[in-house]
Parts: structure tokens; C-alpha cells; sequence
């Protein structure tokens, strides 16, 4: 499966943007989705996810209210609308594909595939 992030740029504190993650060579449907992001010299940190079967979503506590993650099967392309950026959510986010099970939604290790990542940078 080959994984394609676009969508990240430059934005204004309280702007938004909207990520998108296309699948090739797989069906997305197969696979939890998740979304993570990283900053130089720290690990990749997860941020939100799609569950496959059920299609419930669960994200990190800091972008609770802020972020939403969803899919669309039939595009084989998964989302991620980040609304009210901060400064601190400057970082290259990456989609992935795997099949964790859900005590282990967030641990990037239960991830097979992976996007290269784009960079969004939001200014004060």
C-alpha cells in the first residue's frame, strides 16, 4: 500500500486546514488509519485515528475539539480537518496504515504503512 499526504502549508493561529491521505495498491477500508505527527529531535507522536470495521475515530487529548479524522472509503482517502491551529501543532504530520487493535490505536510500531509526511506550520 502506498500512502499520499497532501494539504499541509503555512497558516495563521485559529486557521485550519484539511490533510488528505490517498491509498494505492490497497484498500483503505482494510486497515485503521491514523494520523501522527513529529518535530525535530522528538519522536512521532500520535494524533488521531479511524478504526476500519466500526469506523469510530479516537484522537489525542490536545486536539480533542479541534481535529477530525475521517475517511471515505469509496476514495480510498482519509482526512484529517485540523480547525483553531496552534503555534504548538507546527510539526510534519503522517498518515499510516495498519491493523493495531485498539489498546494500541496510538503506538506508531503497530503501523505497516506510511505516507512521507507533510508540513504544516502555523504562525503566531
Amino acid at each position: 500500500v502506498q500512502l499520499q499526504a497532501s494539504g499541509g502549508g503555512l497558516v495563521q493561529a485559529g486557521g485550519s486546514l484539511r490533510l488528505s491521505c490517498a491509498a494505492s495498491g490497497g484498500t483503505l477500508r482494510d486497515y485503521v488509519m491514523g494520523w501522527f505527527r513529529q518535530t525535530p529531535g522528538n519522536e512521532r507522536e500520535f494524533v488521531a485515528a479511524s478504526r476500519r470495521n466500526t469506523g469510530s475515530t479516537t484522537s489525542a487529548d490536545f486536539v480533542k475539539g479541534r481535529f477530525t479524522v475521517s475517511r471515505d472509503n469509496a476514495k480510498n482517502t482519509v482526512y484529517l480537518q485540523m480547525n483553531n491551529l496552534k503555534p504548538d501543532d507546527t510539526a510534519v504530520y503522517y498518515c499510516a496504515a495498519g491493523r493495531p487493535i485498539l489498546s494500541a490505536t496510538s503506538s506508531p510500531k503497530m503501523y505497516y504503512y506510511w505516507g512521507q509526511g507533510t508540513q504544516v506550520t502555523v504562525s503566531s
